[in-house]
């Protein structure tokens, strides 16, 4: 080790001012080390703070998800108009030759159809259709057990009213023999359907519920809002998958009615 000595100043001088450089550098060291501690415990709080969960891929909304709808267990789309004006959009757009038309009977409710897909539409599509109809009606409002249900082919549905009378928006002539679903049960599930980019929210009769989803809950009568009952059930499927799974903005948008509850065995 070199020791420079300056010749201007006398033994003890040089002495001294070493000892001063001495004592600098200490500070500096217990500065370094106390950062380095400091360093290694803020990188310690980053090791052991949990990750987040990953936001959800945005997927992309298909056609039917403008209506009510869902798949029935055989694997028929079925879609009811939300409103009189997508009642209408239901029937004149998509309602084609060898689909079916059903409603509930009683004033005010969704006109569904049911697409056949150039298939013959079984008798448990059907009745799993007259379901949804009936929840979607003015008897869920009304906290009816049960409601009769109609189905009619497409020919039997009509614009055209009786002379002297006239039709309003999403209102309809059935003409000809029906066929009817007496006393259809109102029950209504909200299930989890697994798709490739993540998961997604669909509500419907509890058979076709739990056939196409892998995480479900019945939905009832009860005391709290859409709003809660939409944060439950999210909380729900995430503990079910481990993982994000969905909008709590779309589970409210197909929540029957205003006050509901939840069906703990199901």
């Amino acid at each position: 080790m070199d020791i420079e000595i300056d010749f201007e100043k006398s033994l003890e001088e040089n002495a001294s001012s070493y000892f001063e450089k001495s004592k600098a550098a200490k500070k500096k060291l217990i500065g370094l080390k106390k950062a380095m501690i400091d360093l290694e415990k803020k990188a310690s709080e980053v090791k052991e703070k949990p990750k987040a969960k990953p936001l959800a891929m945005k997927r992309k909304r298909q056609w039917f998800e403008a209506f009510h709808w869902f798949n029935s267990s055989q694997g028929f789309l079925v879609i009811g108009g939300k409103d009189a004006k997508s009642n209408e959009t239901v029937v004149k757009k998509h309602l084609d030759k060898e689909d079916l038309f059903l409603h509930a009977d009683i004033q005010g409710g969704s006109a569904c159809v049911v697409k056949s897909d150039g298939n013959k539409i079984p008798k448990e599509a059907l009745e799993e259709t007259a379901q949804f109809a009936a929840v979607w009606s003015k008897a869920w409002q009304q906290k009816l057990a049960s409601v009769d249900v109609y189905a009619a082919s497409k020919e039997q549905v009509s614009k055209k009213a009786p002379s002297g009378e006239a039709i309003s928006t999403g209102g309809f002539m059935i003409y000809g023999k029906r066929q009817w679903f007496r006393k259809t049960p109102l029950r209504f599930a909200v299930g989890l359907l697994e798709e490739k980019n993540g998961f997604f929210a669909m509500g419907g009769p509890p058979d076709a519920v739990k056939k196409n989803c892998v995480a479900f809950v019945e939905i009832v009568w009860g005391k709290e809002k859409k709003s809660a009952i939409a944060k439950k059930i999210l909380q729900r499927f995430e503990k079910k998958t481990g993982e994000r799974t969905g909008s709590l903005d779309d589970i409210i948008s197909i929540l029957p009615g205003d006050l509901l509850g939840i069906k703990e065995e199901f």
